[in-house]
Order: C-alpha cells, then structure tokens, then sequence
C-alpha cells in the first residue's frame, strides 16, 4: 500500500524507484491514456460541465474530468503542457486569491483577518504571527505551514485527528492549534457556532448570495453522519458563496465579450480559476476585462484580488 511505502522510503533506494514508477503510472493512465479517447478530429477536447454535480454549487466536468489535472506534483503539472493556443493566441488563467478565506473573514466579520486582506498582508504568515505570538518577520516555514492547514481546515470544519493527520502530529496537539487558532480569531469561533446551530434548527443554509441547500444529514441520530453534517454547514456557505461568484463572473464576462464583439473565448472553470483562449491582437483589452470583472463582481469587506498569469500553454499560464 502508498501509506506503507512512505514510511520505507528512506530505508532502501528501491521504495522510492516504486512510489515513482507507480505515481507515473497514474498520471498516464488515469490522465494521458485516458485524454486520447477524447480528442476529437479538430484535435481537441470537449468537456461536460454539470451544474448541478455538486451540493455546493461548485461547477463539476466529466468525460473528461480537466479540473482534477494534478497541481502539487511537477509531473502532474506538466500534463498541462498537452493544452496549447494556436500560434495567434495565448491561454490566459486567471485565479481567485485565496477567496475563500476572503469570505470566511467577510461573513464572520473577523477584523483581525479583515484587516490583514485590506493591509495585503500574507495571510497564512499573519495567523502564523497570531498563533504563535512571534513577530510576522520572523513566521518559519513550518510555523506558516501549519498555520495555513489550520485555516483551510477550519473552513472544512476539520477535527483535531484530521488535522493531525496532515500535519503528522498527535490529535492533541493539533487541537491546541485549533483551539488557539478560534481563540485569536473569536469572531471566527461565534460564526461557526451559529451557523451550525441555526442549520440544526432549520435543516438548511445559504451561500451569501442566498442560495439554499439542504442539509438532512445534520438532523441524523447517527453521531457520524450528524457531524458529517455539521461540516457541510460550516463549510457550504464559504465553498457556496465562492461558486456563485465564481459563476456570476463567468456570465459577466460572457456578456462583455459578446457585447464587444471580442473573438476570445473562456474555455474552461476550474474551481477558483478561470482559463481563456485570448487572440493576441485583443489581448491587453482582454486581460483588463477579465481582472477588473472578477475583481468587482461583487463589494465584499474585503477585496477580492486575481493572480493572472499567460503562455503559448496551459503549462505555461498556470
């Protein structure tokens, strides 16, 4: 099993050949393998987006699935490089910073991470600073590391074993990181509280944009599925809340082309990120409508920030 060959690797050189055959084995099977069977006679592909795959609201694709191409891996990533513009365009990506963390401080109205999105400030090496009572400057990678699966789990309404699972510490310690962390941000600490409560009571809840989604599993007498439940309510009105915003600029930025008249074309949503297909000639125009619309989508108490980037591939965009 992976989990067995991890904790051999540093015992004999062979493990590691094994972890890597195996990883790339993968990747091709699963991903170059598979793309072939979808590459139509004008050599590309044509994915199925489905609105309705998710509870959240999040946008899915099948057949092929193009949001799940491996990001954390260099190999993974360079599958990207199979997707190119032709030779009069760029592929243009332009992705949400941190959003959901931006709206996590927005409906808790947590100051303190308010203040550090409006400042600009890192904001994993801020929590970092908090959490650990050290000066920002002198946040190590290991602290910011920590910090920033903290947050993220938060968000995912993670348990002490879960965090400690990814951070390979004990269940105890990564609770005093989660009880720290709550501590710091109260604001944070009360929205959760409430939001679970209320849900409890109703059996619902909704994004900021009042989207409603059902959550039965929360009202079970099953203590698992019950806190499987209270998860989803945590976690829907900031994942929600990120895909209405998500769609809405989608749709915005549709329109403006088509009221342009810009041949450029958005080719595919990734979850936070956008992919487009920009002419060359219509580039700067397009790039600023893109940003700008993504920006101001929405007036949030914090502002919402893109990182766009560009290339002959989507290697090279992303």
């Amino acid at each position: 099993a992976h989990d067995i060959l991890i904790k051999y690797k540093d015992m004999h050189p062979i493990v590691n050949e094994v972890l890597k055959y195996r990883n790339l084995s993968k990747l091709y099977t699963t991903y170059l393998d598979t793309f072939n069977n979808y590459i139509l006679s004008d050599g590309k592909i044509h994915t199925i987006y489905k609105q309705t795959g998710t509870r959240t609201g999040r946008l899915s694709s099948i057949e092929p699935n193009l949001q799940n191409i491996p990001v954390r891996s260099e190999d993974g990533r360079k599958i990207r490089k199979a997707f190119i513009a032709p030779d009069n365009a760029l592929l243009l990506s332009s992705d949400y910073s941190q959003i959901e963390l931006r709206i996590l401080a927005h409906i808790s109205d947590s100051k303190s991470l308010k203040d550090a999105f409006i400042n600009k400030e890192d904001i994993h090496t801020r929590v970092a600073s908090d959490v650990f009572n050290v000066d920002m400057d002198a946040v190590t990678k290991d602290q910011r590391r920590t910090a920033k699966a903290v947050i993220f789990g938060i968000v995912y309404g993670i348990s002490g074993f879960g965090l400690g699972e990814n951070l390979d510490i004990s269940p105890v310690e990564a609770k005093k990181y989660i009880d720290k962390y709550l501590t710091m941000y109260p604001e944070v600490d009360l929205y959760m509280k409430k939001v679970v409560e209320e849900t409890r009571k109703t059996g619902y809840v909704r994004t900021l944009f009042n989207r409603k989604r059902e959550i039965e599993e929360i009202k079970n007498t099953n203590y698992t599925i019950r806190s499987m439940g209270d998860r989803m309510a945590l976690n829907t009105p900031i994942q929600g809340t990120s895909a209405d915003i998500l769609k809405m600029a989608m749709i915005k930025i549709y329109n403006i082309f088509n009221e342009k008249q810009i041949k450029s074309k958005m080719l595919l949503q990734v979850h936070d990120e956008l992919i487009f297909l920009v002419y060359k000639n219509e580039f700067d125009e397009v790039k600023s409508i893109i940003e700008e619309t993504m920006k101001n989508i929405c007036v949030l108490s914090v502002p919402l920030e893109v990182e766009t980037n560009y290339g002959n591939s989507w290697y090279e965009a992303k």
